[in-house]
């Protein structure tokens, strides 16, 4: 352990929407939820403004509308986030060669191998100077925790939560962790946090008087070791610059065996969820499902379906995983399920269909194929009347996504507010005007067209196009 507070944790303030507000000037201060708006949707970031609604990541759009349902709802725009988290990177690298990113929106700094940072005074000045850069350059905020360790610094970024810094003092650890609940501990979920809770262990000063003994009884060696370790504020876990991982997974383990099939099906579609939402905030697509199963007897299967092409739909992750789980013999009971993606690639499309649209892309390749070998075959043409009227086929109505760029060649750049009966609304704005008009159109309408996102501050260089 080291004895400077000189491991630094970011965490971008509701990352998603407030890359929203920012480039929306109408919904400054006002509720935002990004996620998911089908009838299976998930939200993957709500304002500090719906928060106080009861909203929060994870819950079904559906009861998100109902707990805010004067909120702006809007489909993630990966482009911008992608794009602003590669300028917050490179922020941090400036500091130190040490950066590993968790997601688009949090990293781990080491300071001290940058030679940043060496004391708690100089710690502090890195952590106020880089929540101000990024302001500078992104107008987005960001949350700081520095102490000696990753788990007491990712800590102080919560306690900092939002727009704030917390820097632990050497020291002072144990008494600040004493109080706060088990779930706080890296590796503590929700099956381990509800098998402590069972054992009347519920704080993490109750783990470290619960002794390393009764921990290694209640949970194993290896977790039971190391979660005492935690409780008593020990972490060695370096800074690994870059980590790049080859697969994104999770899995729950159960404390009674799951022995409805009907239940099982059901766990597995919530954990292609939780998989799919990991894979985004990561700004990654995999080809590869990956179905982890492990029975009663302890015995444990794994089955996987390659895709035709990378994906982070979480509707074609929990199908391909509910076929892989058909597979697959659970009468006995199931002990463990998890829900992997591998095969990972950069996330760069913005389409959250992109598995429907290439499939629909194949499909016309097919017909347009036939047509070229029909049209070679000469006479059978003939057998068309040339008389008969032939009507045409209707073209594919455009899809408006909510909240996504547009611009128009009269009234220039804007974003979708929403659209539906061969309709959409637009609103005329831009992230350095004033709030800006409404206006409706056809869908159709040749003057209108989907656009890259805009900077969200002037003379950062744009967003990437994907």
């Amino acid at each position: 352990m080291r004895s400077a507070p000189t491991i630094l944790h970011l965490d971008m303030d509701a990352f998603y929407a407030s890359a929203e507000q920012a480039a929306k000037p109408s919904l400054r201060g006002k509720a935002v939820v990004v996620g998911g708006l089908g009838p299976r949707g998930v939200v993957a970031t709500a304002s500090y403004e719906a928060r106080r609604f009861g909203v929060h990541s994870a819950m079904p759009t559906a009861q998100a509308r109902r707990l805010a349902p004067h909120a702006a709802y809007l489909t993630p725009r990966f482009t911008l986030y992608r794009d602003v988290s590669n300028q917050v990177m490179g922020l941090l690298r400036e500091f130190s060669p040490l950066v590993e990113p968790l997601s688009l929106d949090e990293a781990f700094v080491d300071l001290e191998a940058g030679g940043a940072a060496f004391d708690s005074g100089s710690a502090r000045v890195v952590g106020e100077r880089l929540r101000a850069d990024i302001r500078r350059v992104t107008g987005l905020s960001g949350s700081v925790g520095l102490a000696v360790s990753k788990m007491l610094a990712k800590i102080g970024s919560e306690r900092a939560k939002p727009d704030g810094l917390v820097l632990i003092e050497p020291g002072t650890e144990r008494e600040l962790l004493a109080p706060l609940p088990v779930r706080v501990l890296p590796g503590v979920g929700p099956a381990t946090g509800d098998h402590l809770r069972r054992a009347g262990i519920t704080t993490v000063d109750e783990i470290a008087e619960a002794g390393q003994d009764e921990l290694v009884r209640l949970l194993g060696r290896a977790h039971g070791t190391g979660l005492y370790a935690m409780a008593l504020a020990l972490d060695e876990r370096p800074v690994v610059s870059e980590r790049e991982g080859k697969s994104v997974s999770v899995e729950d383990t159960y404390d009674l065996d799951i022995h409805d099939r009907v239940r099982v099906r059901g766990e597995v579609a919530r954990l292609a969820e939780r998989c799919t939402r990991r894979l985004r905030e990561a700004g990654r697509s995999g080809r590869t499902v990956v179905l982890k199963v492990r029975r009663y007897d302890f015995s444990t299967l794994t089955r996987s379906e390659t895709l035709r092409g990378p994906t982070d739909d979480p509707a074609v992750v929990r199908e391909a995983a509910a076929r892989l789980l058909e597979g697959v013999d659970t009468t006995g009971g199931v002990r463990l399920l998890g829900v992997g993606v591998s095969g990972l690639a950069d996330y760069t499309q913005e389409d959250l269909f992109a598995q429907a649209a290439g499939e629909r892309a194949a499909a016309e390749a097919e017909a347009a194929a036939g047509a070229d070998e029909q049209a070679s075959q000469g006479p059978a043409a003939e057998a068309v009347d040339p008389v008969a009227p032939v009507a045409p086929a209707a073209p594919e109505e455009r899809r408006w996504p909510a909240g996504h760029d547009v611009v128009h060649a009269v009234h220039g750049p804007g974003w979708v507010q929403g659209s539906g009966v061969g309709r959409v609304t637009v609103r005329f704005e831009t992230p350095t005007s004033a709030p800006g008009r409404v206006r409706t159109f056809r869908t159709d309408d040749p003057e209108l067209s989907l656009s890259a996102p805009l900077p969200l501050v002037e003379g950062d260089g744009g967003a990437d196009e994907g």
